[in-house]
């Protein structure tokens, strides 16, 4: 393993052919010698936060619905919350706050978050197939903002990241969902 991709978005490429991976952008959560976890950012369902967990539906970013974060247990629930930042130091993006697990069990904590966004399932790699799949052109990876995690467009949230990377992979940001028709 050359580094952990911990904290990065790893975003599928059209090479990528299984269809629950279908233009994903994935945060990853952890990623180390046994493996690797993340939650799908853009598969937004019909499922309001309200519904699935009672009181949580005043911090859900918006779109207020679950997300479908993966084909792994997909009855587990995973949330990511937006700390609300304390103070600007330096050129720190006062806007951005820090992206962190939320432990959902117990009802909305309160603490100085400020959003949450909520997944049913994860997807998983075992040790080194993450590794395998970059290396066959499956997925790149690059930078995550808090705004990927918490974007109020996950339809646009494939096309809007590639198109701020440099160089080739920014041209993918414009590849048909169907290249016969191109």
């Amino acid at each position: 393993m050359q580094g952990s991709l911990t904290g990065r978005l790893l975003v599928a490429l059209p090479l990528l052919e299984d269809p629950n991976f279908d233009r994903a952008v994935v945060f990853v959560l952890d990623h180390d010698e046994d493996g690797a976890l993340g939650v799908v950012l853009n598969r937004a369902s019909d499922v309001a936060v309200e519904e699935a967990l009672a009181g949580w539906s005043a911090l859900a970013a918006r779109p207020a619905v679950m997300f479908g974060g993966g084909p792994v247990e997909p009855t587990a629930v995973v949330a990511l919350g937006r700390d609300t930042p304390l103070l600007s130091v330096g050129d720190a993006d006062p806007d951005a706050g820090a992206v962190r697990l939320v432990d959902v069990s117990e009802g909305p904590p309160s603490d100085q978050l400020e959003e949450v966004r909520v997944f049913a399932g994860y997807a998983g790699w075992a040790p080194g197939q993450l590794e395998g799949e970059i290396e066959q052109g499956a997925w790149t990876s690059v930078e995550a903002l808090p705004e990927d995690v918490f974007t109020d467009d996950p339809d646009g949230l494939w096309h809007r990241v590639l198109a701020r990377q440099p160089g080739r992979l920014r041209l993918l940001a414009g590849f048909p969902a169907d290249p016969s028709v191109n």
